[in-house]
């Protein structure tokens, strides 16, 4: 039923101000549609990504939203030139850490939060099968 149906990350945040700043002037999206002070959408590839303001910002543990890259070190570099810290998951099975990228065999992926606590990842493009 939904096979065939696009997604969209919908993100809690705190700071809706904060937060539009993050996805526009560091991520580099772009604003494709708003309700002042309640959601903001972004275009992003040919997908939208949405964030709202919400109490429960951040408060989930595992990854909120991902980009596929096709250089992932590179991207890694110019965020970091924005500012942008990234998480170190030492105890991921499988994957490596090598400075701010964790690595497995044709598979690199880079974590970090925006200002709310979501955690978003970059990681190598079609890297492994995702038609399961």
């Amino acid at each position: 039923m939904l096979g065939d149906a696009n997604a969209s990350p919908m993100l809690p945040v705190k700071d809706l101000e904060k937060a539009e700043k993050f996805y526009e002037d560091i991520l580099g999206l772009r604003r494709v549609h708003e309700e002042p002070g309640v959601v903001a959408t972004y275009r992003s590839g040919g997908t939208t990504l949405n964030v709202y303001r919400s109490e429960f910002a951040g408060t989930n543990k595992g990854t909120a939203a991902l980009w596929e890259v096709e250089d992932v070190d590179g991207a890694v570099k110019d965020l970091k030139r924005k500012g942008v810290k990234f998480e170190h998951y030492d105890k991921m099975p499988g994957l490596k850490r090598d400075g701010d990228v964790h690595r497995a065999d044709g598979f690199d992926v880079a974590w970090f939060k925006d200002p709310s606590g979501n955690i978003l990842s970059i990681q190598t493009r079609n890297a492994g099968s995702r038609d399961n």
